[in-house]
């Protein structure tokens, strides 16, 4: 029997080869439509159900392909945290709800006397007059003090020993079991009995209290209107992890200055999505996302923050089955748009993939093979093996021999 050039193409491998209409893949079910068998390459492809339903035509393009899911969301600051003073007296002066207060800047003052800002992340939880004092708190001082372009010398770095005297604030004595140099070479008077001095290792994170530091501490103190004792104490300053919002200010003047005095936030807009803990698995800190605001104008995204801990939202299922949640944090840039929004429902499209063109075809024109494996089908009956990567909003990536941009294909209609 003459055997036709279409005939030829088909492979000779004496197995069956099974048309499906459509392709199961990745949890996606699809309806097979016929089968269209050859034997040995040698019979003509007959007229079945199948070959009426793959009457459409698709072309190969060359296109992104992205696994991305778009998530509700709500723009705002972050949650409202309070602030209680920690030093005893009245409360002389306080913000204004809405106020932005920045490193150094004054958040209320008692007694007539400020309470600066300081970031970090450990407050002030005693005296601090010792020279030669070490800890996390001491190095909140210095790093603040650094930051606002005072001279704080040179700080002992972890592992080094230093001595300690609990009351004096003279010059420290440092690491190497060798005296500082004093300010002036001219002999001092002798010594006042002072307790016994100890000696301590610096930890990493610490500061240590030396002379340098407490010289800057008084120089600041006159800067900012605090009485230049070079001391600072609980409650002196408020330690918090950067600029703060004012939110609902609690107080009064006159009230007893430990009580609440107010709420305050972050001053950066973030964007907070609860996620099923099953979907969250695809989603990292620094991944770019899109955020589409109530004008359905869009900013881009970065993630923050992928909760670790699940809420259950059960609450109020009827069902009595319901996934955990987790919150994703999204920060923003405080583009002119973020900026006119204090609350706002946004959307949020998180991209878990991406894939730069690539050659793809729908879904319907993959052809399933009996031996394994899939295909494309030429319109005049030629099939392609190809093999396939990313599928995404009815496309599916293909990659193979012969095929190329432009390459038209058989799909189902």
């Amino acid at each position: 029997m003459t055997t036709t050039s279409d005939d030829n193409a088909r492979p000779r491998r004496g197995r069956r080869r099974l048309k499906i209409g459509a392709v199961a893949l990745a949890g996606v079910t699809a309806t097979a439509l016929g089968v269209t068998v050859w034997q040995d390459g040698t019979a003509k492809p007959s007229t079945t159900a199948a070959d009426s339903a793959r009457v459409g035509i698709a072309t190969v393009t060359k296109t992104d392909l992205s696994d991305d899911q778009t998530l509700s969301g709500t723009l705002g600051y972050s949650k409202a945290a309070p602030v209680k003073g920690a030093r005893s007296g009245l409360v002389t002066w306080l913000p204004a709800s809405g106020a932005t207060v920045s490193r150094g800047r004054t958040l209320y003052k008692v007694d007539n006397v400020p309470v600066p800002v300081f970031y970090g992340g450990t407050p002030l939880y005693r005296t601090l007059n010792a020279r030669g004092t070490t800890g996390p708190d001491v190095r909140v001082v210095a790093d603040n003090l650094k930051q606002l372009g005072y001279d704080i010398g040179v700080q002992p770095g972890a592992g080094t020993w230093v001595t300690q005297h609990p009351t004096d604030t003279g010059t420290a004595d440092t690491s190497d079991g060798t005296a500082a140099p004093s300010a002036s070479a001219a002999p001092s008077p002798a010594p006042t009995p002072t307790p016994t001095a100890t000696s301590v290792k610096v930890k990493e994170g610490d500061g240590v209290l030396t002379a340098d530091l407490i010289a800057a501490i008084r120089r600041w103190q006159v800067h900012v209107g605090m009485p230049a004792t070079g001391v600072l104490g609980i409650g002196d300053v408020t330690v918090q992890s950067g600029a703060v919002r004012v939110g609902a200010v609690q107080a009064q003047r006159g009230d007893d200055a430990t009580g609440a005095l107010m709420t305050v936030s972050s001053t950066v807009k973030k964007v907070s999505v609860p996620v099923d803990a099953t979907q969250v698995g695809t989603m990292s800190r620094g991944d770019r996302v899109t955020v589409t605001l109530p004008d359905n104008s869009t900013v881009r995204g970065t993630v923050d923050v992928v909760g670790s801990a699940a809420a259950d939202n059960s609450q109020g299922d009827t069902g009595g089955s319901a996934s955990g949640q987790l919150t994703v944090t999204v920060s923003v840039p405080d583009t002119g748009a973020v900026r006119k929004l204090t609350s706002a429902p946004v959307q949020v499209a998180f991209t878990s993939e991406s894939h730069k063109g690539v050659l793809a075809v729908p879904v319907g024109a993959l052809l399933a093979l009996s031996e394994g494996g899939y295909a494309v089908q030429l319109p005049g009956g030629r099939l392609i093996a190809v093999k396939t990567g990313m599928f995404a909003k009815g496309l599916v990536e293909i990659s193979g021999a012969g095929v190329t941009a432009g390459t038209k294909v058989e799909t189902t209609s």
